[in-house]
């Protein structure tokens, strides 16, 4: 049995264990999956500690349109580019007393709230029923509950991302699609290891913030909270969270989700936040396909004395196949209507980009290229709002270091 040297005072003991902890070892950022990694065991194998790491930085270029670019203050169209570092996480991750794992990282690449990317700990009754609390991925979105380090593309999707487009006098409003990394406590579980589900209550206040600083709704009269639930269903086994991986290439499955959440006096108490949404993924040996479209409904609160609501729709379908087995080739389509449901036109966002993952070294190399389109606008104001803050031209070149 092939066995390595931890660190210089430490046993050295099986792979093959790392394989059987890669479950017990999730961490949402780095794959296990078939390399060796520092992990400390004890004896019984109650107790796993596993450090992990994944840094990456960036070659960024955007070119904007005109407009929203005050010449007068010599603006440029080529702005928020040059170099950059997206993510330098530290983490650990492990299992204790044979039921709960836990993890926590830190991303010094950001700063304040976010300084704290993760923080939970996970207790599991059974297969069937588990219970985690801390601060970690709401459940809601494929590409957002997709381990960091290996996803198709160096950006997510901007329908996802960015945030919407309302009248003027309500821009102080801005939520996005998505829900992100949040405080809170979920129950969660597999059945018969093809139906998954979440269920879980957060602050709703997103990855910035780690303190308790919520009311109750003044119109709904309940704690002004996030309720998130996510179910998928998965035919032929448990799905892996990733977007290509070279030493998965011999997968054969397939995910099928819905989602829904309702934040409850988001946005500064402000708005009550619905969001929904269907997703699917597929790993078929050297091919990765997924789709994902969801949908937001905005409601203002009684105090903001503002009648009406507004309803957006975005999504994405994207793919990406090994012609080599370390080089990947990716191409995605993302649309997103930014205006509102009730305005014509939307984004028409296609972008590709290819993976090159480099051998005995876990370095990947990717690169990608998106253009923002409009179509369908009624007025050229509505045209030129869609887009507003977005590059038309992105090109980013990123490594990736993890272990």
């Amino acid at each position: 049995m092939k066995k390595r040297l931890l660190i210089a005072m430490l046993a050295a003991f099986p792979l093959a264990l790392m394989a059987q902890h890669e479950e017990e070892t999730e961490n949402g950022v780095v794959s296990l999956a078939g390399r060796e990694g520092f992990t400390i065991e004890s004896k019984k194998g109650d107790f796993v500690f596993k450090p992990y790491l994944l840094v990456q930085t960036a070659a960024n270029f955007r070119w904007y349109d005109d407009e929203g670019l005050d010449k007068a203050y010599n603006q440029d169209n080529v702005a928020n580019s040059g170099f950059s570092i997206p993510y330098a996480v530290l983490g650990f991750t492990g299992k204790a007393f044979g039921k709960v794992t836990f993890n926590l990282s830190v991303n010094a690449a950001s700063s304040g709230g976010t300084l704290l990317q993760q923080a939970w700990f996970d207790v599991q009754f059974r297969k069937s029923l588990a219970l985690r609390a801390g601060k970690f991925k709401t459940p809601f979105s494929h590409a957002y509950l997709t381990t960091l380090g290996e996803t198709l593309m160096p950006s997510l999707p901007v329908s996802l991302t960015s945030a919407v487009i309302q009248p003027y006098s309500l821009n102080a409003v801005t939520p996005n699609m998505a829900t992100g990394f949040d405080l809170g406590v979920e129950l969660h579980g597999l059945l018969d290891n093809r139906f998954g589900y979440e269920v879980g209550i957060f602050n709703g206040t997103g990855a910035s913030t780690n303190t308790a600083g919520k009311t109750f709704s003044d119109d709904w009269h309940i704690p002004s909270l996030l309720y998130a639930g996510r179910l998928t269903y998965m035919p032929k086994g448990v799905m892996p969270s990733t977007q290509g991986n070279p030493n998965r290439l011999n997968e054969n499955k397939m995910l099928f989700g819905l989602s829904a959440s309702m934040n409850v006096e988001s946005e500064n108490e402000s708005t009550n936040d619905f969001r929904a949404g269907l997703e699917f993924a597929m790993l078929k040996r050297r091919l990765y396909l997924a789709a994902e479209v969801y949908y937001m409904h905005v409601g203002f609160t009684k105090r903001q004395k503002i009648d009406g609501s507004y309803d957006f729709l975005g999504g994405y379908v994207q793919g990406g196949y090994f012609v080599a087995p370390r080089l990947q080739v990716a191409v995605r389509y993302d649309f997103f209507n930014r205006n509102g449901i009730d305005t014509n036109g939307f984004l028409n966002m296609p972008a590709v980009g290819i993976n090159y993952f480099f051998k005995d070294c876990n370095l990947k190399l990717q690169a990608m290229y998106q253009y923002i389109g409009r179509t369908g606008h009624d007025t050229q104001l509505d045209r030129d709002n869609d887009n507003l803050g977005l590059a038309t031209h992105t090109g980013i070149v990123q490594l990736q270091y993890c272990f």
